[in-house]
């Protein structure tokens, strides 16, 4: 497996297209029409895009997995991975290359009903009672690094 920053237009778009199979998959079922259309709206906007340090984890040259940080490395924006390699540590490794680059010793995400757990497991712990934004249910989280 190799992980690497996505700089190419083409790769960020292959990321997104990720992200929101793996979405559809396991996150849709805990959201509303409005939440779903929120999410893909979110990751068609260029804006937003701009503002994301995305890397891409590969296996013979296929995307497996994605993470997506902003805020200098501080914050997860997207944190994704194809599911048929769940559980096989392309999640860990992703959130290590993540953290490589945040120099402030905290990270915070905002998290899915679905991922929750895998935040545990990465050391993140509750900050807040779960919102919903927009129709985006999420449970405010942080990690100290």
């Amino acid at each position: 497996m190799q992980i690497r920053e996505l700089v190419r237009k083409e790769e960020i778009e292959q990321a997104m297209e990720l992200a929101w199979s793996v979405f559809q998959e396991f996150e849709a079922p805990d959201y509303s029409e409005a939440g779903s259309k929120e999410f893909h709206r979110s990751i068609h906007d260029r804006q937003f895009l701009d503002t994301l340090r995305v890397y891409g984890a590969f296996q013979q040259n296929a995307l497996i997995g994605t993470i997506a940080t902003c805020n200098h490395g501080t914050h997860i924006a997207l944190f994704f991975v194809s599911g048929r390699f769940h559980r096989r540590g392309i999640g860990k490794a992703l959130f290590a290359q993540a953290c490589q680059e945040n120099f402030s010793g905290k990270m915070t995400v905002n998290s899915s009903p679905f991922a929750v757990p895998v935040y545990h497991q990465l050391g993140f712990k509750d900050s807040d009672n779960e919102q919903v934004v927009n129709g985006l249910r999420f449970t405010p989280m942080e990690c100290m690094l």
